[in-house]
């Protein structure tokens, strides 16, 4: 598979009232091509949100849905990367990349906590924002579908703990 070079083409989803940022590494194929965050079917994102939020049961199908229900929750979401080099989705072919500016949404909303969404996540965000005053970050289990190792039961045990600690 040959490298791309791929732009983040939708915004990141927040307002004056979000508490808690999710930031994963850069859209899959598959989210790129609907336009919105994991957007492939057996990411477990959605899944793991829901159940959190006691929603479990519920779905959450189109990009208006699924902001509403981002929203409702104090939730804001983007990608550490803008625009990069990448084969397919791999995060770990990853290279030349540019990153948004997490200003954009910490200066015009009351973010407490950052989420980072898997080890590519983490580690673009501890290289590129590592010095300067963010808000208290941790790194979660990937809730993508290659990370098989982590069952949804644990992977909503593991994120519900560090969602739970702000009052959202």
């Amino acid at each position: 598979m040959e490298y791309n070079h791929a732009d983040h083409l939708f915004g990141p989803v927040f307002d004056e009232h979000s508490k808690i940022l999710i930031l994963g590494s850069f859209p899959s194929v598959k989210s790129r091509e609907q336009n919105f965050y994991y957007g492939h079917p057996q990411n477990r994102f959605w899944r793991v949100l829901l159940s959190i939020c006691k929603k479990q049961g519920e779905t959450v199908e189109t990009i208006e849905q699924k902001k509403k229900f981002l929203l409702d929750n104090r939730i804001a979401l983007w990608d550490v990367i803008e625009s990069c080099d990448i084969k397919g989705s791999s995060d770990s072919s990853i290279k030349n990349i540019k990153v948004n500016d997490l200003n954009v949404i910490l200066k015009k909303s009351m973010i407490q906590k950052i989420i980072l969404n898997g080890k590519k996540a983490h580690e673009l965000y501890r290289k590129y924002y590592g010095d300067m005053d963010m808000p208290n970050s941790v790194q979660l289990p990937s809730t993508s579908p290659a990370n098989a190792a982590w069952s949804l039961e644990r992977l909503i045990e593991v994120w519900g703990k560090e969602i739970s600690i702000i009052d959202i």
